[in-house]
């Protein structure tokens, strides 16, 4: 892999104002990938792929074990279960909305990633050990929603059009969501880990679709298909991006992966692209601390594919934004939460643990890769509830090197991804107060900091806390629909749950996330409000407005 290294020091608040406020009005990067029309070839899949993101299809073998998935809801407003698994995750979110036209279809968002601690994490004392980002979130993101009539609820959809919303009269258009993710440094390879590397945060384009229709009968072969592409310098996946075709390549950086560094100032731009022949969304992102840029376009010519919901075969498709505005009824007609424009944590997947037991076996193409399948040490002193988690899988210890292919891993850990579930005990480091609490590192990692979100130059007049975490807090029996049994912090020996501050750094207002006080907490873990009608069985505040500090 060539590593591309940093350029200058990191830039102080006062240029990271600049240099952030230049990106807003920045274009997008010359695309040098090619693009058409979709074409009406069926690809039938191979044997290994993404035709289900959770791992569980019974027709195909995973190409990478351990994806981060949307949380979809049951027909009955309730769990979703895939082949018999529960699938939840815990996703805590700031929802951005705007009736301005084009604010559905064209966001600009400019951040600096956070800076790790000086220290290595350690395992020792739950609530007062170090931490490093890849222990708290396994994937930041950022979202929007794309057309897909072949994804729930099955129907016409036409890009860019409000029309498409679900509505009283109509469960709304077919439809993917995409999921723009961050990949913190630190516990590599990312083939079956976290990670790129040690040092560099990578991202990749991520489009779930749902094979279900409006009664929830679902494709077992094929119930959660997913396109996956790296951000690269040149455009062009490593591998094939599709649900069909997916393989190791596809989940292996290679030599045109943007990599960024911790603490430099990126611009991400997520639009609807001219390409030749039609649109497709594209996602560019601008390092403005070494000068790179990477871009990735959901097209047919880049490989992307939708799913047939019977045959589980791909045709080539270039998927564009759904919607035109962001306004509120614009949202996923499938997932638990009103999600469209969404700043995003996926937390609740990494356990610290002193030793790991219970060895086996991950096998993809030419890689083998030794895992482990439970943690032990403080975080996790007993035997896993089976009603809960089976296991911790994937853990890996301190210093594994996975065969040689990647650094020394920072701490032993789990990730607790397998079997598509995350940490439905809350024991893990993401539930004690180990995160963020300043903007500069210290025992933990330095906050995001996150300049308000725009569309072609107007700021996101409205906002609305959320998480999903309702669907995962089996273990006080949390009734999605009326909201019984629905706790925050939830149930857990950390008694923590992470949460958005807005405040002004250096003169300048900025998003922050994890346990900031130096702003408006909106009133901490209130913020995400409760589990109710409307809610779509996730927590949900009020939509308010944003206030830029």
């Amino acid at each position: 892999m060539r590593l591309h290294r940093r350029a200058g020091r990191r830039p102080a608040l006062s240029v990271l104002f600049v240099s952030a406020t230049f990106g807003l009005g920045l274009t997008a990067a010359v695309s040098t990938t090619t693009a058409a029309h979709a074409s009406t070839a069926n690809v039938r899949p191979n044997k290994v792929g993404e035709l289900d993101c959770n791992g569980v299809s019974r027709a195909q073998k995973p190409a990478k074990p351990s994806l981060q998935c949307v949380d979809p809801r049951g027909s009955d407003g309730g769990r979703f279960e895939d082949n018999g698994h529960y699938i939840g995750h815990d996703e805590p979110s700031v929802r951005f909305l705007s009736s301005q036209p084009g604010s559905g279809n064209d966001t600009t968002m400019t951040e600096r990633l956070p800076v790790e601690p000086p220290q290595l994490p350690t395992a020792n004392h739950p609530g007062s050990d170090t931490t490093h980002t890849f222990e708290l979130t396994i994937a930041p993101w950022i979202s929007t929603d794309v057309c897909d009539p072949n994804s729930t609820p099955m129907l016409p959809c036409t890009p860019e059009s409000d029309a498409n919303a679900p509505s009283a009269s109509s469960p709304g258009a077919g439809a993917g969501f995409v999921e723009l993710q961050f990949y913190a440094p630190g516990f590599a390879p990312f083939a079956d880990n976290i990670s790129c590397d040690n040092t560099h945060w990578c991202s990749a384009l991520n489009i779930d679709s749902l094979e279900c229709d409006v009664n929830g009968n679902c494709n077992p072969n094929c119930t959660e298909p997913v396109n996956f592409a790296f951000v690269q310098t040149n455009g062009v996946p490593p591998g094939p991006p599709s649900p069909q075709e997916s393989d190791l390549a596809s989940f292996t950086p290679n030599g045109h992966t943007l990599l960024m560094n911790p603490g430099d100032v990126i611009t991400i731009h997520m639009f609807n692209a001219a390409i030749p022949g039609g649109h497709a969304l594209e996602v560019t992102e601008t390092d403005h601390t070494t000068g790179q840029t990477g871009f990735m376009i959901a097209s047919a010519a880049n490989g992307f594919m939708n799913t047939d919901p019977t045959t589980c075969a791909g045709t080539p498709f270039n998927f564009q934004p759904e919607y035109n505005t962001a306004r509120a009824q614009n949202i996923i007609p499938w997932g638990i939460g009103p999600y469209m424009i969404n700043d995003q944590f996926e937390i609740g997947h990494f356990e610290p643990c002193q030793a790991v037991v219970s060895k086996a076996i991950f096998t993809e193409g030419n890689f083998s890769d030794t895992y482990y399948q439970y943690c032990r040490g403080p975080y996790d002193t007993a035997s896993e509830d089976p009603n809960l988690e089976a296991e911790d899988a994937p853990c890996y210890k301190f210093g594994d090197t996975h065969g040689g292919t990647a650094a020394p891993n920072l701490v032993t850990g789990c990730d607790v991804t397998f079997g598509a579930i995350g940490d439905l005990d809350y024991d893990g480091t993401p539930y004690y107060a180990d995160w963020p609490d300043s903007t500069v590192p210290d025992r933990f990692p330095s906050t995001f900091l996150q300049l308000q979100p725009r569309s072609n130059g107007h700021r996101y007049p409205q906002i609305q806390f959320m998480t999903d975490a309702s669907a995962t807090e089996f273990n006080t029996n949390c009734d999605l629909n009326s909201g019984s049994g629905c706790v925050l912090p939830p149930k857990g020996p950390g008694n923590f749950y992470p949460y958005f501050t807005q405040a002004k750094v250096g003169g300048v207002c900025f998003w922050e996330f994890g346990n900031m006080r130096n702003g408006n907490t909106f009133d901490g873990d209130a913020q995400y409000g409760s589990v109710g009608t409307g809610t779509l069985g996730a927590f949900a505040g009020p939509i308010r407005s944003n206030p830029n500090c």
